[in-house]
């Protein structure tokens, strides 16, 4: 059964057109108008931004129960990053300011989506973080471990990452290149921390690649 107020967010949206993108298709391009606030009900979406060189940078991955684009949501903000589905989606559309009335009448659905808000937060600073000070090893490690925790599934004494990542994704997701985020990907599976199930990601050994991640390691 789902928490009462994600339960009021799902009868909120489902009021409202059911839209379906395929595998790596655009939702909003940056300076895209918004049409409204998509709330993702089915499959993984990314927020990501693109430098002159082309180079991709993933800065967010949203799963079920996420909605988007938030800064353009809450401040009527221009919106500057791409999202794109990272799967086969389902996402609702609602009304901008009918969103935010709901917002404003439901105090404890605002309150847990200022939660997620301020975990996904804490996730980028790390990320940061490691993107400044880290070795591209270290980098790998830790954004499989934040990944792990954001979208992580017990799974006997391992952790069932759900999102399918390939390596590119990997990378995106640390500013590395895709070669090098196999190479560091490589290690960890001698390492016995990290092991692939199709297409996705299997984490063996979760407190070794804590260890692994950490800045002071060698």
């Amino acid at each position: 059964m789902k928490p009462a107020p994600f339960k009021k967010l799902n009868d909120f949206f489902s009021q409202f057109k059911l839209l379906h993108y395929k595998k790596r298709e655009i939702i909003l391009r940056p300076d895209d108008t918004p049409s409204g606030v998509f709330y993702l009900c089915k499959g993984y979406a990314r927020l990501y931004s693109i430098s002159q060189a082309g180079e991709e940078l993933t800065l967010i991955i949203f799963k079920p129960e996420d909605f988007f684009p938030i800064v353009w949501t809450i401040n009527n903000t221009e919106n500057i990053y791409y999202f794109e589905a990272m799967t086969q989606v389902e996402l609702w559309r609602a009304p901008r300011e009918q969103f935010l009335d709901f917002m404003k009448s439901n105090s404890d659905v605002f309150f847990e989506l200022t939660s997620r808000i301020l975990v996904r937060f804490g996730g980028l600073l790390e990320r940061m973080e490691y993107l400044v000070f880290g070795s591209a090893y270290q980098k790998v490690a830790s954004i499989l471990v934040i990944c792990a925790q954001r979208f992580g599934l017990k799974e006997g004494k391992g952790i069932k990452i759900r999102v399918p990542l390939t390596h590119k994704d990997i990378a995106n997701l640390v500013g590395i290149t895709r070669e090098t985020a196999s190479v560091e990907m490589k290690k960890l599976e001698r390492k016995g921390l990290i092991y692939y199930r199709g297409r996705l990601f299997i984490i063996k050994d979760i407190k070794g690649l804590e260890k692994e991640s950490l800045l002071n390691s060698s």
